[in-house]
């Protein structure tokens, strides 16, 4: 398993400029970067690759924006930008080597309310139409999509684990695979050891935030019980921080970041990529 931290903690959006992250990643001792690309114009992924190789880094997955009007369940052209976006994405992680697209790829983050049971079903046939697009994209240019499901208050859609799963049997394709967050698990699963072991061999990505938000090990997670199910199905993926700050505004909006979580962003960073490295040994 490889150690990595989301750039939201440090900035957004992320552009060239944001490279200049990369040392002290590097130094810290992360071992990949995960990217949240909000929107594709923002970067030249050739320059970010030779910035990544530079510093002996690697892209381990880009992070899909759902904001601004993307959604496989909205009104027509939002399903387009959508799909339009994500594809574009695609194409720039075949140029910085990057095997994963991750995050809440089937809709606007933040739509959250209650449906007919009738209009959930239709929005479900939907989004799996448009993933069996997205899907033939990324297996056609030997990459993988990463859902993740979300708490309840960021979601109405895909919430646990089980949800998830049901989707990628829809969707029926090697390229979509499930990615879990012990944020949002913690909300929304009964046991979070049960469901990683549920997911098994489609769990393809793997966020390790604190209960809060914050620092991972600095929380009322248990993750002993988390570790011994991650290693129990094998997994070799990457466990990749993703804490927000007040510090990034735009974000820390997005995500209901109110106060500080930690005295600073570093010591989320380092403090939590100590106790990862120990408690995964």
């Amino acid at each position: 398993m490889r150690l990595g931290i989301n750039t939201f903690l440090f900035t957004s959006p992320f552009t060239n400029e944001s490279t200049k992250l990369f040392p002290q990643f590097k130094k810290w001792g992360f071992q990949t970067i995960e990217i949240p690309i909000e929107d594709p114009s923002h970067i030249d992924p050739a320059h970010v690759k030779r910035e990544l190789d530079k510093n002996g880094l690697v892209c381990g997955s880009v992070c899909a924006c759902m904001g601004g009007g993307r959604d496989l369940r909205g009104t027509p052209e939002q399903q387009k930008n959508a799909l339009d976006y994500m594809m574009k994405l695609i194409d720039q992680m075949v140029v910085l080597d990057c095997p994963s697209l991750i995050g809440p790829v089937y809709s606007e983050v933040g739509r959250a309310d209650a449906v007919p049971e009738k209009e959930y079903k239709q929005q479900w046939k939907t989004v799996v139409k448009h993933l069996k697009t997205l899907a033939k994209y990324a297996a056609k240019n030997k990459r993988q999509i990463c859902l993740e499901p979300l708490n309840r208050f960021e979601t109405d859609f895909i919430n646990t684990c089980d949800q998830g799963l049901q989707m990628i049997k829809d969707v029926g394709s090697p390229a979509l695979r499930l990615h879990l967050d012990t944020f949002h698990m913690n909300i929304e699963e009964k046991d979070q050891a049960k469901a990683i072991r549920k997911a098994g061999k489609l769990l393809g990505h793997f966020h390790a935030c604190g209960s809060d938000r914050g620092t991972p090990g600095n929380d009322h997670i248990d993750w002993k019980p988390i570790v011994k199910a991650l290693k129990d199905i094998k997994y070799n993926g990457d466990v990749v921080i993703e804490s927000f700050t007040t510090d990034v505004k735009l974000i820390a909006r997005a995500a209901a970041i109110w106060r500080r979580m930690e005295p600073t962003t570093e010591e989320i960073a380092v403090k939590g990529l100590k106790f990862l490295k120990t408690v995964l040994k």
